[in-house]
């Protein structure tokens, strides 16, 4: 891999930014300096971090990048829940985000187990 916009896990989590941007546009305005602006920071956290751990020349720093992604894409998740309880978005709404964020920490999961696996050689 060349550049950490190969990792699958990254291509993941960034389509899931994109699509609760999108969600985001449909929240109240009074929403927009708070759930809105969380949600967006949460999600660009996941993929900020997975790119600045690649960009670490250690195994272990990329591992802790990662597990700091991991943490933004479970809040993420807080704030999704929040939402529908706020009736911001419906529940199918919720649920395809929800499977989609999932899919995210599966990769994510997958990612660190990797690192683990190279930091040990």
């Amino acid at each position: 891999m060349s550049t950490f916009e190969d990792l699958e896990v990254w291509k993941n989590c960034r389509d899931l930014r994109n699509n609760l941007s999108n969600i985001t546009k449909q929240f109240p305005v009074e929403e927009k300096y708070r759930l809105t602006d969380q949600l967006k920071r949460a999600s660009r956290s996941a993929t900020a971090n997975i790119a600045e751990g690649y960009g670490r020349f250690h195994y272990q720093e990329n591992i802790q990048f990662c597990r700091q992604s991991r943490g933004s894409l479970y809040e993420v998740l807080d704030h999704l829940i929040c939402a529908l309880d706020e009736e911001y978005i419906n529940n199918e709404a919720f649920q395809k985000s929800k499977a989609s964020l999932e899919k995210c920490i599966a990769l994510l999961n997958g990612y660190i187990l990797y690192l683990k696996k190279r930091k040990e050689l």
